[in-house]
């Protein structure tokens, strides 16, 4: 289960670098549409920090209740 939720962090960062490119290359051409990926990359980056807290806050309550 936790391999799970660690590949769905990366899986977050992935689509924040895809979003990145996509505003690099496109701003010149056509700045209004590059808005929804400034937008994907800021809310995957904070979905991939959410994520990661949490997952470490499971991992870290499962060790716990383990001693």
């Amino acid at each position: 289960m936790i391999k799970i939720l660690r590949y769905t962090e990366y899986l977050y960062l992935a689509v924040a670098i895809i979003s990145v490119y996509k505003v690099a290359t496109l701003w010149a051409e056509e700045p209004k549409e590059t808005y929804i990926f400034i937008f994907f990359a800021v809310v995957s980056i904070a979905m991939f920090l959410f994520r990661r807290k949490y997952r470490k806050r499971f991992e870290q309550r499962k060790q716990d209740n383990q001693q």
